[in-house]
């Protein structure tokens, strides 16, 4: 059995949480919230604390708390030479008190916290300031079922950066989208199996491939009928935006 403590109230600690109760192979020992009525819903009251001072010996400490936390966080465990971990997509372990031996445990994925999410469809990036340290890690994430990646702390940044593309961008995308159906009177849900269909695509397609629409056909005569439709100037300035970069990318391609 992997002993481990979660620090953190948020939505990425209430999902692992969930998880690592449910692992045949993890005992969950604690969760640390300074407020425990923010975790009471989670887990039982007796493995809750909020004092540092009653964290109890584990095999890793998981920090699953704001990026501008963690380096207060990990100084305050009152414990040397123990694995401790973060769960941040751009934070170097450098971050992490040196007192005790650093890692990584990335989920890649967004978290609501209302919204359940399926480990097993879920790719975790480890990585390990001590080589012995990294088997670990691979064995609390095969707990739960979780694919794995060694990926460095560059290498990490850069996949923060591509999913703020992929994820944020495209889903206030989704937003402005909406707000035309609302100004409209037209259902939202009308575009849903689009949406569903589009992200299908890439899974058998590259992006590249997969793209569509009047930016990719050079069809400026659809193009400029959207945007005298706009008369939003942000969304108009968007689209004007994203149909030049479709044009750029896709003549670079022919």
């Amino acid at each position: 059995m992997i002993k481990i403590v979660v620090i953190g109230s948020g939505n990425v600690a209430k999902h692992l949480v969930e998880a690592l109760s449910q692992a045949s192979s993890i005992e969950l020992l604690q969760v640390f919230a300074r407020q425990k009525s923010s975790v009471e819903n989670w887990i039982a009251s007796h493995k809750i604390i909020s004092n540092f001072d009653q964290l109890a010996d584990a095999d890793v400490y998981i920090i699953a708390v704001s990026d501008a936390a963690i380096a207060e966080v990990s100084a305050q465990i009152p414990f040397e030479k123990k694995l401790v971990v973060h769960t941040s997509g751009t934070v170097a372990f450098t971050e992490i008190d040196p007192k005790n031996q650093r890692g990584v445990w990335y989920p890649l994925q967004t978290f609501s916290k209302n919204k359940n999410v399926d480990f097993s469809e879920i790719p975790f990036c480890l990585e390990s300031e001590f080589a012995e340290d990294y088997p670990l890690l691979e064995k609390l994430t095969e707990s739960l079922n979780a694919t794995h990646y060694l990926i460095n702390g560059e290498q990490r940044k850069a996949l923060h950066l591509a999913a703020v593309f992929v994820n944020n961008f495209t889903n206030h995308l989704y937003q402005m989208g909406k707000e035309i159906c609302d100004e409209n009177l037209v259902p939202f849900e009308i575009l849903k199996p689009l949406i569903a269909e589009t992200s299908n695509k890439i899974k058998n397609l590259s992006p590249l491939e997969a793209q569509t629409g009047p930016a990719k056909r050079q069809d400026i005569a659809t193009i400029n009928r959207h945007l005298e439709m706009l008369s939003d100037e942000n969304k108009k300035s968007i689209y004007q935006l994203l149909t030049q970069s479709i044009q750029k990318t896709n003549v670079k391609k022919l």
